[in-house]
């Protein structure tokens, strides 16, 4: 048996970088000495997030890195052994995404760029436009970011691509329209937590779901950060706070005992689904 201990981080970022890298290095620290293989980071830890999704403010955006800014090589660094994922806005020429990259110590093991923008990200943000799976020394991975989980079809490409490990990295807010006086009644916490189990479950892999904490602005963030197995069952969590969600197992037989009877990747019928161009 080929165990990993897989870690997802709940935790607060903002705009201070020299801060945000202090604090990646304090979480890598804690998911090392927790015997941690992978840890997934949470969307925009290097500059934060939007501070309002309704109306951005052009002038009070998440800092836009270079794929090859310094303090990307910085994380690398801090991974060494360990396979890291961590969100951050990308810069792109002209345009500007909601991006991801994995590493570890040797380099740059893959990237995604966010492809489902909500209403007010498209004014901060270009889309990307694929999903890949990438080979790591913790299994092949594939990664998410925020509002990308609640399609299905995103997940699912992944699984297609041979993800075994699905890290979706979010700062996922409470309801903007409608929050509720409790965080756990919160309509976006019941769905955060929906998806990573649905999406676990429907392709049979392990969801790595990371979140941040705190406030930025107007929004507030639910943490929740959570491993999940291919059977949809949630390993660890962090609930609310800050902190890591750990949790150890054989991935690949995980998966394995997840497909023995159904396997949902090898019954599909792809002839009989509508596949709308629009």
């Amino acid at each position: 048996m080929a165990t990993l201990r897989i870690a997802a981080a709940s935790a607060h970022f903002g705009r201070d970088l020299e801060f945000d890298l202090r604090r990646i290095a304090k979480l890598v620290a804690d998911a090392r000495e927790a015997g941690a293989g992978l840890l997934v980071l949470p969307d925009a830890a290097l500059g934060g997030y939007l501070a309002d999704l309704r109306h951005p403010d052009p002038g009070a955006l998440p800092p836009a890195l270079d794929p090859d800014d310094p303090l990307l090589k910085q994380v690398a660094e801090l991974a060494a052994e360990m396979v890291v994922c961590v969100g951050y806005c990308e810069a792109g020429g002209d345009r500007r995404y909601n991006a991801a990259v994995c590493v570890t110590g040797d380099g740059v093991l893959g990237r995604h760029r966010k492809v489902h923008l909500p209403a007010g990200e498209v004014a901060a943000y270009d889309p990307g436009d694929r999903f890949d799976a990438f080979d790591t020394p913790a299994g092949r991975i594939g990664m998410l970011i925020d509002y990308d989980k609640t399609f299905p079809e995103s997940a699912r490409s992944l699984a297609l691509d041979g993800a075994e490990i699905i890290a979706c990295l979010s700062a996922w807010p409470t309801s903007i329209t409608n929050r509720a006086p409790r965080m756990a009644q919160d309509r976006q916490s019941r769905l955060f937590d929906l998806y990573d189990c649905a999406r676990a479950a429907e392709n049979q892999v392990v969801v790595a779901s990371s979140n941040q904490t705190g406030a930025l602005g107007g929004m507030r963030f639910l943490g929740q950060a959570k491993v999940v197995g291919p059977g949809g069952d949630i390993l660890a969590r962090t609930w609310s706070k800050a902190g890591l969600a750990v949790a150890e197992l054989d991935v690949a037989a995980e998966i394995a005992n997840a497909r023995r009877v159904l396997n949902h990747i090898g019954e599909r019928r792809p002839g009989s689904y509508r596949a709308g161009s629009g």
